[in-house]
């Protein structure tokens, strides 16, 4: 009876849409547990790091790069996504966005600095007003990578969406 029991919950448990593949990840469900504080997905090595996201991933990811709400936490491989204060949703996700464009992380942390920033201190981090601003430079990037002008002839991926601006990953 212990069994059919223990047998059920598991079952119950590994249905549940609140397990979040690795590999294949769902923003919405990512972006929730985020939220909650219950985002505990691991890598094959068994560490909590943030999922396989890929280029499929980048509209629904920029959906939430203007959300300036702190989260409880953030799943870097580094100690230095401690530092700053609680992480902020939409700086996060461009620190995926940005992720996937260059193909390895972006920084160590996911805050964005101001570009004199000489170090990683909190007053070079920018405030949830430029979090948004930057976030329109992202989607201005996308819009041209997904709509290319035909005569271009650079590889808009390797254009950096913060190139003009005050703002760069540390």
């Amino acid at each position: 009876m212990t069994l059919l029991v223990l047998c059920s919950l598991f079952l119950v448990s590994s249905c549940s849409d609140e397990t979040l593949d690795y590999y294949n990840p769902e923003v919405k469900l990512f972006v929730k547990q985020l939220k909650a504080g219950t985002y505990n997905t691991t890598n094959e090595m068994g560490v909590v790091e943030v999922p396989k996201f890929t280029q499929k991933h980048i509209p629904l990811l920029l959906r939430y790069v203007d959300d300036t709400a702190e989260i409880p936490s953030f799943p870097l491989r580094s100690m230095t996504s401690h530092f700053g204060g609680k992480p902020r949703l939409g700086e996060c996700m461009l620190w995926i966005i940005e992720g996937i464009r260059l193909g390895h992380d972006p920084s160590m942390g996911c805050k964005l600095v101001t570009r004199d920033a000489d170090n990683y201190d909190g007053m070079y981090f920018l405030d949830n007003n430029e979090i948004v601003e930057a976030a329109k430079l992202y989607r201005n990037w996308w819009e041209k990578v997904e709509n290319p002008n035909p005569i271009w002839s650079v590889d808009l991926w390797l254009i950096d969406p913060l190139h003009d601006s005050n703002y760069r990953w540390w």
